[in-house]
């Protein structure tokens, strides 16, 4: 974590400011603490600035310092030690899950079209300024692997080809659909479900088809002699 560092100054924007939307959230999250806890909003005001820029800046830490009466450095510590917050341009970040589930269904091919159609390399912009990609682990959806996140949406049961029309889509403007990007609904098997298709099993009509036999009463245990071993 100690070699996480904000963008060099040529990179930095002039100044940050909460859009007027964000701005009133800020508000009302910074006033769920009580006096003197304010502080206790870093993350939850760090993550809404990078929802709203794409990522973490130099003068967004400076004015969220401000707002919660934070030393800058204490608002830096906490930038600077989640990986979860960029501190460069990422564009739309594509990050890619390389978890052995995903691996083994092909998750290589997935890099290889984000290093064809982004850069060579993970963490860093594309030539246009749009995107950048890089591996993470496990996404949570190994039986539709291999996955994707772009943002807060999931894109699952994809491959090369697919992730390279997905980013061209991006780059036109197109939007995505989230979720698996084959003929699969959900997490049910590939190919469709196998088991439990009886329409009866839902609609009632299968009730009382099938009785149980009732089980018969335990045993009462027997009383043990007088020295029996327990």
């Amino acid at each position: 974590m100690s070699l996480r560092r904000l963008a060099p100054p040529d990179v930095q924007p002039a100044s940050f400011a909460f859009n007027a939307e964000n701005a009133e959230w800020a508000r009302a999250t910074i006033a769920k603490y009580p006096p003197g806890r304010q502080a206790s909003a870093v993350i939850s005001l760090l993550w809404r600035g990078q929802e709203q820029e794409g990522w973490v800046s130099h003068p967004m830490v400076e004015s969220i310092a401000t707002m919660l009466s934070m030393p800058f450095i204490r608002v830096l510590e906490v930038a600077t030690f989640y990986t979860m917050f960029n501190l460069h341009p990422v564009g739309t970040l594509i990050q890619v899950c390389t978890t052995t589930p995903c691996w083994l269904r092909g998750s290589d091919a997935v890099v290889a079209a984000c290093k064809k159609h982004i850069h060579p390399h993970e963490k860093t912009l594309s030539d246009d300024g749009k995107f950048s990609w890089m591996e993470v682990e496990c996404l949570g959806a190994c039986v539709n692997a291999p996955m994707l996140q772009i943002g807060s949406d999931f894109y699952e049961d994809i491959d090369g080809p697919v992730t390279e029309q997905m980013i061209a889509d991006l780059r036109a403007g197109k939007a995505l659909k989230p979720g698996p990007q084959n003929s699969r609904k959900s997490s049910e098997p590939d190919g469709g479900a196998t088991t439990l298709t009886d329409g009866a099993l839902y609609d009632g009509s299968i009730i009382g088809k099938y009785k149980v036999a009732p089980l018969a009463p335990a045993e009462a245990p027997k009383p043990k002699p007088p020295g029996a071993a327990t």
